[in-house]
């Protein structure tokens, strides 16, 4: 008599999780050096705002790639 699936549903969980919690630590620690640097930029110079803005968002999209792979793992493991 075998339990169906509850292991596994747990480790695809687990995995899927895994995928979207590691990707938002690896993001928030680059973005902390990358905001610092952006912050003493536009201290110098208010023209740089943007290109500081810029540089702020672009590790929020590995976030972003974790959510989506999350996604797959979680729709290939249903059917």
């Amino acid at each position: 008599m075998a339990i169906e699936g509850s292991i596994a549903t747990g480790l695809i969980a687990v995995g899927a999780g895994l995928a979207v919690g590691l990707s938002a630590i690896g993001s928030g620690l680059g973005e902390q050096q990358i905001g610092a640097a952006a912050v003493g930029a536009i201290a110098e110079n208010e023209e740089m705002f943007g290109k500081g803005l810029i540089f702020t968002v672009i590790p929020e999209s590995l976030v972003i790639f974790g959510l989506v792979v999350a996604i797959l793992i979680l729709g290939l493991a249903g059917g």
